[in-house]
């Protein structure tokens, strides 16, 4: 695989619609996303491959939201992984990158040999959506289940949002002749579109607590359904070297899987791993806190310092320099 096909489409989301079936989707590939997320950590293989399935679902959600917003993916279970967190920051305008960062918490002595998804417990997945200042935030929550993570994420919209939506992801390590394994991800989303309010609706939102949690085919019915079905039952043919390529455009795999649902493209959406911690965000979180309280933070270096845990950036900072008994000296 050659430089030149990579920056074609690695790292990028492709949305689409299904004219002939009134469904819309998107085409993720990652590939440098994953390598900026995973090398910041030491994780398990069985952690590595949950925190890219998340970061995969991240950039398919994600590219739904508007300019500036911040969408965020959180799983929380009693399991060995506790908790895995990511977050996707919307471009600021037309034409620009969009960013992604997650991490991942565990007890590594719970990690089993099982499969990934074993090492999850009771637990939700949430999506929460952060429209920007004056805005009320968005959340939705439904239970872990579905033997993934994709399809916790599908149940949510059929719970939360009431909308069908179908996932086929792939994602694994993968190797060039020469050179070092390296984790590659790419997948597909489909989606009907909404008879109602769809994702990025102003409402509030709260969690379901019915017995039995909707799925898609609950939703959908009449030539609704046949569509729904033909359209499921051509994306479960697609092959994983199909979904991750690199031989495979992800407009060449629409017209493979959908070329008599007359797909149609739109603009896609470059993503790249990206945090936004600072020292300046860090001395922000410290503004709250005394001087007898930072004391308490000061190692015995006589320092205080912080890690980010999305990226791994160390901050380390002078006590005396932070609290918001520091900063009511500056302002005097």
């Amino acid at each position: 695989m050659t430089t030149a096909t990579k920056i074609a489409w690695d790292d990028t989301v492709l949305p689409f619609q299904l004219d002939a079936s009134d469904m819309r989707g998107r085409v993720a590939r990652l590939d440098g996303v994953l390598d900026g997320i995973l090398k910041q950590h030491d994780y398990p293989p069985a952690v590595e491959a949950l925190v890219a399935e998340m970061a995969l679902l991240t950039a398919l959600i994600g590219q739904t939201v508007d300019l500036r917003w911040k969408l965020s993916l959180q799983v929380q279970t009693k399991g060995a992984v506790r908790m895995i967190a990511t977050d996707y920051y919307a471009p600021q305008a037309e034409g620009e990158t969009a960013r992604i960062r997650a991490y991942a918490s565990f007890d590594r002595d719970r990690i089993t040999d099982g499969a990934p998804f074993d090492q999850l417990g009771e637990g939700y997945f949430a999506i929460l959506i952060d429209q920007g200042e004056g805005m009320a935030p968005y959340q939705g929550i439904t239970p872990v289940a579905g033997g993934s993570l994709s399809a916790s994420a599908e149940a949510y919209f059929a719970q939360s949002e009431q909308l069908p939506t179908r996932f086929n992801l792939s994602f694994g390590l993968s190797q060039e002749t020469g050179g070092d394994p390296h984790w590659r991800a790419g997948g597909v989303m489909l989606q009907h579109l909404p008879k109602t309010s769809p994702l990025m609706a102003h409402r509030d939102a709260e969690t379901e607590t019915e017995a039995r949690i909707l799925q898609a085919r609950d939703l959908v019915g009449g030539e609704d359904a046949e569509n729904w079905t033909r359209a499921n039952t051509l994306l479960d043919t697609v092959e994983e070297i199909e979904l991750i390529g690199p031989s495979v455009t992800p407009s060449e795999l629409l017209v493979r899987l959908f070329h008599e649902e007359e797909p149609r493209v739109f603009d896609a959406q470059q993503v790249r791993f990206g945090c936004t911690c600072s020292e300046d965000r860090v001395r922000q979180s410290l503004s709250i806190y005394s001087a007898r309280d930072i004391e308490k933070m000061t190692t015995d270096d006589g320092r205080v310092t912080a890690d980010c845990q999305f990226c791994g950036a160390h901050y380390d900072l002078d006590p005396k320099t932070v609290g918001f008994e520091a900063e009511a000296q500056d302002d005097s």
